[in-house]
């Protein structure tokens, strides 16, 4: 779609009525379907475990997002790429969660099923309202947006969606039946929904002359590689402190701390800066990050199983006493070979790819 849009910018920024079919229409119908698909009754589970929900939904907003702030002002102050780069990652880092991706994901690598619908849900909702309010706070409002106009727009397009989609999942059998009939139908539309706005909001970027070239953008690939590995590991050191005798909520909480939604990022994007037209620009970290994190995490996903059944096989065998001793010395050097296996299932994820063919760790 980027490539069609470089080829023929007129046809999606003027003749195909973007103002209408794409920052109104197709954002309406994407948010009507995640309303329909939110699991709402899975809300007030959220207080059996406050406290994991919490540091990941927190790490996800607060601490992507600064990490990502701090890599870009080093960015700006060696000049390597154009402001409207560094800008985009920033805004990518304030999206929220993944919905569909970090629940299919879990259950591959089997974490916590629940707990995962749980944060999607959660997630997508306060996005709606952090994901603007970081945007103002890291970037802050530029000159020829006007913010009361840009949060009428996102209650408008977003929120009265979700809810209307939250209303007929409740009130409308008729309406559940038929899109769980057609899923795959819907789902489908929603896709197609969203790379129509992807090819309208480049249609539009490349409609005026751009500051950013091919070198730019390598470079973005690899900063935000960079950031999404840095905080995959960071993520994964807090959640084995914070969590460590929980091997399924650390597995849920490795891709719930790191994901970033496309599926809501380009929306909320394309509302805020909708007259901008390096909007494009301001969206293509995003589209950057969201396959890097689906080949990290798939990737991860098989070993973080086998980690997950050894470590808590491990856990349901041992006394207290003998997992006290475990924590006090989790790092020692004579390392019996239960302690061992316990620790190379859930080390940072850098050293999940060691190799341990000749002790004959299950990981080989």
């Amino acid at each position: 779609m980027i490539i069609a849009a470089k080829t023929f910018p007129p046809l999606g920024a003027v003749y195909l009525c973007p103002q209408i079919t794409a920052t109104w229409l197709a954002v309406i119908f994407i948010f009507i379907m995640a309303g329909l698909s939110l699991k709402s009754n899975e809300f007030a589970k959220a207080a059996t475990r406050l406290d994991f929900n919490a540091f990941v939904l927190a790490f996800n907003f607060l601490g992507v997002s600064f990490i990502v702030y701090c890599m870009t002002i080093a960015m700006r102050y060696i000049n390597i790429i154009p402001k409207s780069l560094t800008d985009g990652m920033i805004l990518c880092a304030c999206m929220p969660i993944t919905v569909s991706m970090v629940i299919v994901l879990t259950i591959s690598a089997k974490g916590d099923e629940a707990v995962a619908i749980l944060l999607a849900a959660v997630g997508s909702l306060m996005g709606l309202f952090i994901s603007p309010a970081l945007v103002l706070l890291y970037i802050g409002v530029q000159p020829d947006i006007a913010l009361p106009t840009v949060i009428l727009k996102l209650i408008l397009r977003v929120l009265v969606p979700l809810l209307f989609g939250q209303f007929l999942q409740h009130y409308s059998a008729h309406v559940v039946t038929s899109v769980e009939r057609n899923r795959n139908r819907f789902k489908s539309c929603q896709e197609w929904a969203l790379v129509f706005i992807v090819y309208t909001v480049f249609c539009k970027t490349f409609s005026t002359p751009l500051d950013v070239g091919l070198v730019d953008v390598l470079w973005v690939v690899l900063f935000q590689c960079t950031a999404l590995l840095v905080s995959m590991m960071l993520a994964w050191l807090a959640l084995k402190l914070l969590f460590r005798d929980e091997p399924r909520l650390r597995v849920v909480g490795l891709f719930g701390c790191t994901q970033k939604s496309i599926a809501m990022g380009i929306p909320l994007i394309g509302a805020i800066y909708e007259t901008d037209p390096r909007a494009g620009i301001f969206a293509l970290p995003l589209l950057i990050w969201h396959p890097l994190q689906l080949l990290v995490h798939s990737a991860l996903a098989p070993r973080l199983a086998q980690g997950a059944d050894q470590l808590e096989g491990y856990l349901s065998r041992s006394t207290s006493q003998r997992r006290q001793t475990v924590r006090r010395s989790f790092f020692g050097a004579d390392m019996p070979s239960a302690r061992r296996a316990s620790s190379v299932a859930f080390e940072p994820v850098s050293e999940l790819l060691l190799d341990f063919e000749d002790e004959g760790d299950p990981f080989a």
